[in-house]
């Protein structure tokens, strides 16, 4: 059992509190921790107020990671005790308050009925079901509501809409051109791109053939706030996911921005490279690890732009590298955050492909006999982090290939990485993952073979699966389940010209050798509790 903090650590995070009536009350969400926001801009220290709240909802809604919640919940405690020294006004609700209601909506009911205010003031929200909850409960008040765009984003909304128009097909690498030429990153005088081409992802898929030595990223230590908050959350929510124990994750814009001076100096040259591959026992790699501090707004995207940039020119970093870090930012991030605002509220539903299977137990535990899996679940659980290609071609491929729900897969992404906010995670899994969106976001499904799984990481070393197998005790689940979903989408999918290769691969095999590959999947499924997959 962990012992009860020390009591200085109950004082770590003072009371802050505000005496009503304001004119204005700002609303500061748990992902906006920026002093430059417009909803926080212009406030008269004297008349008007800040509203930040703790609530359970959020820790609960989905069943979130224990780093998450403490990221977010420190993160938060740290921006509200520099906005009050900054001379803010902050009303601040902690999760341990007697008088906490625990959402949304009692805590701006309260926050009004004390307070009083003649207008209440938001950065534009970074999910629908907040931004829903926000309204509702303004109205509800009969209290105005002024929402105000978030300009830490590169590219606004309604510009984003404006390129949607007329578009059959929105493809990314477009989109992020015309973001490289508006933002005149990484071009010659004559407009041309620097080097010659847009995009070097042809330079980045190599694999490690031997163990890599990786520096040690940076890490932050916990401060009295931060173990306060671990402590908080593992009285408060002791059965959600995820261990506590390696908490690392920067909760100030000081850290965040030794963070990004450490990536620069330190893994940045060999990012590009290496930036597809896996390997055991090595969660970080030469990723960034600033997503979470881009989500929270700790730091600013032109910002990590500018650094990468400035270590190019200065033959710090290759440009394969840095144009790949580059495309994330400029490219990736900004057109997610489009396509979940533009496709409207009910993006979170659509379901392309028909797939209704259950998500395994082991999602949440990390204990199956697929070494891949294992790793790439079991570091989730560990420190709650994954890079891209083990969410898209492990933990998600799976997911596809085995037919589980794309909102089940989605909710668990949501709820185990701690960059996760719904804007970025919704698209990246429904869309790019599961291909649920019909092709909004990826062009074709990324299924694949445990073949890919081996050329890319050590993980298929001493796995009881052979990757080459499609049927038999020793065939790879991964093998297995990828031509199982192919023979079980072929109609659907015979009208994408990118699946067309695939799809005459299945043709080529007769009809004994699809039934025994579609037998095999069916006992892999109920081998893992999947059901509702038909």
């Amino acid at each position: 059992m962990r012992p009860k903090p020390p009591r200085h650590l109950h004082d770590s995070m003072p009371n802050l509190a505000v005496r009503g009536p304001v004119r204005r009350l700002a609303i500061v969400l748990g992902d906006q921790l920026d002093p430059a926001a417009d909803a926080i801009k212009g406030l008269d220290t004297s008349r008007d107020a800040i509203l930040m709240m703790e609530v359970s909802e959020e820790s609960t809604h989905v069943p979130s990671h224990k780093q998450r919640t403490v990221l977010f919940l420190s993160a938060m405690r740290h921006f509200a005790k520099h906005l009050a020294q900054s001379g803010y006004r902050v009303r601040y609700v902690r999760l341990e308050d007697p008088d906490n209601t625990h959402s949304f909506r009692g805590e701006i009911d309260r926050a009004v009925h004390e307070l009083m205010p003649e207008r209440i003031l938001c950065t534009h929200p970074g999910e629908w079901r907040v931004k829903n909850l926000i309204e509702e409960a303004t109205r509800a008040a009969g209290v105005p509501l002024e929402t105000r765009p978030d300009r830490h984003f590169l590219v606004d909304l309604e510009d984003f809409d404006a390129w949607m128009a007329g578009r059959k097909q929105p493809v990314m690498e477009h989109f992020y051109r015309e973001q490289r030429r508006r933002m005149n990153a990484l071009l010659e005088n004559d407009g041309r791109p620097t080097g010659g081409d847009w995009n070097f992802d042809e330079d980045n898929r190599r694999a490690f053939k031997r163990a890599p030595k990786v520096p040690k990223p940076y890490s932050s230590r916990p401060d009295a706030v931060t173990q306060a908050v671990i402590h908080l959350v593992e009285e408060r929510f002791p059965d959600n996911p995820g261990s506590i124990e390696s908490f690392r994750w920067p909760v100030t814009r000081t850290q965040a921005l030794k963070a990004l001076d450490d990536f620069v100096q330190n893994r940045l040259a060999e990012f590009g490279t290496y930036q597809d591959a896996m390997w055991a026992d090595e969660p970080f790699l030469y990723h960034s690890l600033l997503s979470a501090s881009l989500n929270l707004k700790l730091l600013d995207p032109r910002e990590c732009i500018g650094k990468a940039l400035t270590a190019y020119e200065s033959g710090q970093a290759p440009l394969n590298s840095v144009e790949g870090f580059i495309r994330q930012i400029i490219g990736w991030r900004e057109f997610i955050r489009g396509i979940y605002w533009h496709e409207g509220q009910d993006y979170g539903s659509r379901n392309w492909l028909d797939q209704h299977g259950t998500l395994p137990e082991f999602y949440w535990t990390g204990r199956t006999d697929m070494v891949c899996m294992r790793q790439a679940i079991g570091q989730v659980l560990a420190c709650g982090y994954g890079h891209h290609i083990q969410r898209l071609m492990v933990t998600g491929n799976f997911a596809l290939i085995a037919g589980v729900d794309p909102r089940l897969i989605s909710d668990w992404y949501l709820a185990m990485y701690v960059d996760a906010v719904d804007w970025v995670t919704l698209p990246n899994t429904l869309g790019m993952v599961m291909h649920a969106d019909g092709g909004v976001v990826g062009t074709k499904p990324y299924a694949a073979s445990g073949k890919y799984i081996e050329r890319m990481s050590n993980y298929c070393r001493g796995c009881p699966f052979d990757p080459a197998a499609r049927i038999g005790s020793k065939a790879c689940p991964f093998t297995t389940l990828y031509w199982d979903f192919l023979i079980r989408n072929r109609r659907r999918l015979s009208g994408n010209r990118r699946m067309s290769m695939m799809l005459r691969n299945v043709d080529r095999m007769t009809d004994a050798e699809q039934s025994a590959v579609c037998v095999h999947a069916h006992r892999l499924r109920e081998g893992f509790g999947i059901s509702g997959v038909s």
